[in-house]
C-alpha cells in the first residue's frame, strides 16, 4: 500500500542497487509459484511515476522488467516440465495424472492466448507458466506468447504510470490508485470462481 515511500527509500539510499531489487521482484513473481504475493502491475506503475520525476531511467526500466518477466515465466515454465518428469517416475505423489491429462488438454487448445493474456491477472500470470511446463505446452509457442505478454504487460503499466502517475490527482492518491489496480486485476478471477461455482451448483 505504500510503494511509493518504500520505493522513494530504496532510491535515495540505494540508487542503482533499486533497479536490481525491482527486476528480482518482477522476476520472482514470474517465476516462482510460491510468490505470487509479489506486487506486479502497482509496483510497475509506481516505478513508472518515478520516472516521469526523473528518479528513474525509463528505457532502463522497461528492458530490466520485460527481461525478467520472460526470464522468470521461462524458469518457470523449465520447473513444469522438470516436475512432469518426476510425476512420471512418481516422485511427486501430490500431483494427480489426471490433473495433468486436463492440463495438457488446455494448454493444446488455449494455451498461447492463456499465457499472454496471464501476465495481466495477478496470481494467474505466477502459475500459468508452471501448468504450461506441466502440460508440456510447446516451448517456442510459449516464448512467443511470453514474450509479447512480458512487452504488453510491462509497457502498459509503466507507461501509464509515466504518464499519469505525476498528476496532482493521481499522486495525491496514489494509495487508492494502487488499490484500484489491485481490485480492477483480480476482478477477472472473482468473477470466473463466481460463475464456476454457479455452474456447478
Amino acid at each position: 500500500m505504500h510503494l511509493d515511500a518504500h520505493l522513494a527509500w530504496l532510491l535515495e539510499r540505494y540508487h542503482d542497487f533499486a533497479y536490481v531489487v525491482l527486476s528480482l521482484i518482477v522476476f520472482l513473481e514470474n517465476g516462482v509459484i510460491f510468490t505470487p504475493f509479489l506486487p506486479g502491475d502497482s509496483l510497475i506503475f509506481v516505478c513508472g511515476s518515478f520516472a516521469a520525476a526523473g528518479s528513474l531511467d525509463i528505457r532502463l526500466l522497461l528492458i530490466l522488467l520485460i527481461f525478467f518477466s520472460a526470464l522468470g515465466s521461462t524458469m518457470n515454465y523449465w520447473i513444469g516440465r522438470w516436475s512432469k518428469t518426476h510425476l512420471k517416475e512418481g516422485r511427486l505423489p501430490f500431483i494427480k495424472p489426471a490433473y495433468i491429462a486436463q492440463t495438457q488438454n488446455y494448454f493444446d487448445r488455449y494455451g498461447a492466448l492463456t499465457i499472454g493474456v496471464a501476465k495481466f491477472l495477478p496470481v494467474v500470470r505466477t502459475f500459468a507458466p508452471f501448468m504450461a511446463g506441466l502440460g508440456e505446452m510447446n516451448y517456442f509457442k510459449f516464448m512467443l506468447y511470453n514474450i509479447v505478454g512480458s512487452i504488453a504487460w510491462i509497457s502498459f503499466f509503466l507507461f501509464t504510470g509515466y504518464y499519469f502517475g505525476r498528476l496532482p490527482i493521481v499522486a495525491n492518491n496514489l494509495m487508492l490508485i494502487i488499490i484500484g489496480i489491485l481490485v480492477i486485476s483480480i476482478l477477472p478471477i472473482l468473477i470466473r470462481i463466481l460463475f464456476s461455482k454457479k455452474n456447478n451448483q
